[in-house]
């Protein structure tokens, strides 16, 4: 749960300080943090440590391979260093199959496959084996009959694919899982492979250590400016420019440390258009704007005793409302997405609590009748990097920042896609093109032709 995740934070962030003048380990004093400064260049500055960026950074050490004689300097920069605030580590920790749009049912199909062996990948010599805790209970889509001939046709595209999932009636749906109510359900689908959920801090961790143990540098502090070759320049205009400096502003400090760099990933989460209206960017060169905005998501965490057993799977209601089983002994964790209307302020992470008591409790009592006496534990709330354009990741160069490269805006389902976005960006800055999947619908162009690929599954 929750309690548990954080308490692996902790204790991970306790094991990477020095050792303290009393031979232990020390805890971070406030106000002081583990990484160093920056350095005065890198090759390649991935902004955002999150599970994306620290992805990235893992896949371009291990695709260089010996290419280069003295190794790629790769530099992550991640300004909550503390991961306080990180959707990564705030998110429910999903993985699935089920989507609408090709690219995002390949980018599951190879993560899924990453984790299965995660530990060939990200093993570290002479450590624990890693853990994700991966809980294979699938996906559990719920139709209602207005929308029943959609999930059809999506299971059916979804199987073209290879995925492994099958559609159930309401008298099925009620057989397999008889805590359910059907009233109004049509049809469902289910996912019987490589679904389910995992914790998403092992995860963080796992590329973060791994890509520190071949290479990979990292710093605490915030980008807010570049220098480009562009900012010199006398009119007309260039067409485009290339970033020659990002500057990373200390923590608690009016200090900034330059950092010439040849490459910059934009894997800034939530706050990755934010980041293209930087200080140093040209406007004109940054059009049409990144449409990727900050959405807050709640999730909450209830005890039920006599509610769904071991095998309850990720539900995703009719309403939208979902849940899962969180550990074992009738603990659960759920939330639901607000409408456009209802969309709350994400200036912070506070969390409505009537929002579960209004909103989500009655969907989901509706659904599962014994969650009629459920008991709130705990809540918190996270961000999603929310592509207001078509929901959908975006991925690849900058039209017009020559050596920027895009890797943000899921919408929810980073997490899960990590592996495979952070492959496919470190084969675009190491190679020039896609090897492993080909993304190129995922790219700029379609933000700047105004045809947007929409993800019908976004939860």
């Amino acid at each position: 749960d929750l309690g548990q995740t954080l308490e692996r934070m902790v204790q991970t962030l306790r094991d990477q300080l020095p050792a303290s003048g009393s031979g232990g380990r020390g805890w971070i004093p406030p106000g002081t943090h583990p990484d160093p400064r920056p350095p005065d260049e890198a090759d390649v500055v991935v902004v955002g440590g999150g599970v994306v960026g620290w992805s990235v950074a893992y896949w371009l050490k291990v695709l260089e391979g010996r290419r280069r004689q003295h190794g790629m300097r790769v530099l992550v920069v991640e300004r909550d260093p503390m991961y306080s605030r990180a959707s990564t580590v705030l998110s429910a920790g999903g993985i699935r199959q089920q989507f609408s749009l090709r690219e995002n049912i390949q980018m599951s199909r190879f993560s899924a496959s990453f984790l299965r062996d995660i530990n060939e990948h990200l093993g570290v010599p002479n450590e624990s084996p890693i853990d994700i805790q991966f809980q294979p209970s699938g996906y559990l889509f719920l139709a209602s009959p207005e929308n029943a001939a959609a999930l059809e046709a999506t299971v059916q595209f979804q199987r073209d694919e290879g995925v492994q999932v099958i559609l159930l009636s309401p008298t099925q749906l009620k057989e397999k899982f008889p805590w359910i109510n059907t009233e109004d359900v049509a049809v469902a689908s289910y996912g019987l492979e490589d679904e389910g959920w995992f914790d998403p801090w092992t995860l963080l961790n796992a590329f973060r250590r791994k890509a520190k143990s071949l290479g990979v540098q990292s710093c605490s502090g915030e980008v807010r400016a570049f220098v480009t070759s562009a900012n010199h320049m006398m009119p007309p205009a260039p067409s485009s420019a290339r970033i020659k400096y990002v500057h990373v502003h200390m923590p608690d400090s009016l200090e900034y440390q330059p950092v010439a760099c040849a490459i910059v990933v934009n894997a800034a989460g939530a706050w990755a258009g934010q980041l293209l209206e930087a200080d140093g960017l040209p406007r004109g060169l940054c059009r049409p704007l990144l449409p990727i905005q900050p959405r807050k998501r709640y999730v909450f965490t209830w005890h039920c005793p006599d509610g769904p057993g071991l095998s309850c799977p990720f539900l995703v209601d009719t309403s939208g409302a979902y849940f899962r089983p969180d550990g074992f002994a009738g603990n659960y964790l759920g939330g639901m997405s607000p409408s456009e209307e209802e969309e709350p302020d994400p200036s912070d992470l506070s969390v409505d609590h009537d929002y579960f008591q209004e909103q989500i409790w009655p969907r989901l009592a509706r659904r599962v009748p014994a969650f009629e006496s459920l008991r709130v534990r705990s809540s918190w709330a996270g961000y999603y990097d929310y592509n207001t354009f078509d929901q959908n990741g975006v991925l690849g160069p900058h039209p017009r920042l020559e050596n920027m490269f895009l890797a943000a805006g899921f919408s929810g389902h980073g997490l899960q896609h990590a592996p495979a976005a952070g492959r496919a960006v470190a084969e675009l800055v190491l190679k020039g093109r896609y090897e492993t999947l080909d993304l190129r619908r995922l790219g700029w162009d379609r933000l700047v032709d105004g045809e947007p690929l929409p993800e019908h599954g976004v939860v």
